[in-house]
């Protein structure tokens, strides 16, 4: 009998669930709607899965202000990524705007900005273009897409192009 195929999903009870759900919170932070959607995938019911996510907060597993300032450092300093991106992210992740502008402020704006200028810099002679005018939109182009606002990445262009 083969069980793999995508229709078979074992149901675990709300007490086979919760150990399993302190697990996958303990091992990093997690959003709530992540936690949701994971008892979800238990084949919990919403009320069962409602009931141990109250649990899981109330004993500190999980705490969407922890979430969300995890988040947005980890994107910034890992990967790169500006307030833009880290905002959409965690829009999707369900995160209240309150939330999101507190992990949004908590990145400092010295270090936003060195790391935009570091971006800049590391990517501008890989850049390969007809002209002057195609690199420097191709560099704000990557930069866009990493999440950075156009002030700032034209602020960084300019301290990047007049020290070549």
């Amino acid at each position: 009998m083969d069980h793999e195929g995508k229709g078979y999903r074992k149901t675990l009870t709300p007490s086979q669930a919760k150990p399993k759900i302190e697990k996958f919170c303990a091992y990093q932070e997690r959003s709530h709607q992540q936690v949701k959607r994971k008892l979800q995938g238990y084949g919990l019911s919403g009320m069962d899965a409602d009931l141990l996510l109250l649990e899981m907060m109330q004993a500190n597993f999980l705490n969407e202000e922890r979430f969300a300032m995890a988040y947005a450092r980890g994107k910034f300093k890992i990967k790169g990524w500006g307030k833009v991106k880290i905002k959409q992210g965690l829009k999707r992740e369900g995160v209240g705007e309150k939330l999101i502008q507190q992990a949004l402020a908590s990145l400092g704006m010295d270090d936003y900005l060195e790391t935009l200028h570091t971006l800049a810099k590391k990517k501008w002679p890989l850049i390969k273009g007809a002209s002057h005018i195609e690199k420097v939109f191709k560099l704000k182009r990557y930069l866009v897409g990493k999440g950075y606002d156009f002030e700032a990445i034209d602020r960084a262009i300019e301290g990047v192009l007049g020290k070549d």
